[in-house]
């Protein structure tokens, strides 16, 4: 790994006060997810979070999981940091570092009992397993958005699953399905890795919802003969940016108008009665858009 004066210079540039301050506050959550709610009742966590628990369980006590967090993920992010740059492996091991503390913190110096059960949910599985999967998702999901991350599995997707024939979801996919499979075995008990698949559920959902937004945009295609009264008329109702492209059917070989523009979820059902309104043989498609950038920024 050769990294140039200037180069680390430029990388370290990229640090923003605003980025740590956000991964404190997601590393926090991220502890609190998984030490008071999925650790206690013996639930597992997905990627090496996951693999930290079931370790921290079969070996002695003073190999915690706090302890596991650090020694498992800080050598994944140092191996990825050629791939992922150098900005990326210092916000990830900073919210690594801060999600060990946070849970050391927990389990060791604050009086919290997370022993044998949740503070807060019992020995409820699904309410442990709900609860946690969401706030530990939260966690992760702010640690992706500001650049870094919670877990080095990811970082062993990006190496290793084009070599393997695999994208990375499906390698991430593959990696938690044979931890909760290990963990039934080494438990001798199917019902605590079924219940983490809740959890894991749960965590990728809450994740998609805090990189992406609640509130996805739509994106229309709209196929028109007639495409100055629709763009005449979505403008005068939306006032939106919107963009044409020439195009020609396949089978009719006649000319016709791609008509594409982006709206929220509420303004969809309006923006189909006025382009049927301009053009009742108009086609429409609509699909989810997860984020949208502008020339002069975010």
């Amino acid at each position: 790994m050769n990294f140039s004066r200037t180069k680390i210079a430029d990388e370290l540039k990229k640090l923003k006060l605003k980025n740590f301050v956000l991964l404190l506050i997601a590393g926090i959550i991220n502890a609190f997810g998984v030490t008071v709610f999925i650790a206690p009742v013996m639930l597992y966590d997905s990627g090496v979070s996951g693999t930290s628990i079931l370790l921290s369980q079969i070996t002695p006590e003073y190999l915690t999981l706090s302890f596991f967090l650090l020694v498992l993920n800080v050598p994944l992010f140092l191996v990825g940091l050629k791939k992922q740059g150098l900005s990326f492996t210092i916000y990830a091991i900073f919210t690594v570092t801060i999600y060990s503390l946070g849970a050391w913190l927990i389990t060791d110096i604050l009086p919290i009992d997370v022993s044998i059960a949740s503070p807060l949910a019992g020995t409820d599985l699904l309410l442990c397993a709900l609860f946690g999967g969401l706030i530990s998702g939260v966690g992760s999901g702010l640690a992706i958005r500001y650049g870094g991350a919670m877990d080095g599995v990811e970082v062993l997707a990006v190496i290793f699953a084009k070599r393997l024939g695999l994208t990375v979801g499906n390698f991430v996919m593959i990696y938690n399905v044979a931890l909760y499979i290990i963990c039934g075995f080494v438990m001798d008990s199917w019902i605590l890795p079924l219940y983490s698949i809740v959890t894991y559920g749960a965590a990728l959902k809450t994740i998609d919802y805090i990189v992406e937004g609640i509130d996805r945009s739509k994106a229309a295609t709209i196929i028109t003969d007639c495409p100055g009264e629709v763009c005449q008329a979505l403008s005068d109702t939306f006032g939106c940016g919107i963009t044409t492209m020439e195009a020609k059917g396949y089978y009719s070989q006649e000319q016709k108008t791609v008509v594409y523009i982006i709206l929220n979820r509420f303004q969809i059902g309006k923006m189909k009665e006025t382009v049927h309104q301009a053009d009742s043989g108009a086609y429409i498609s609509i699909s989810e858009v997860a984020e949208v950038y502008h020339a002069y920024g975010e």
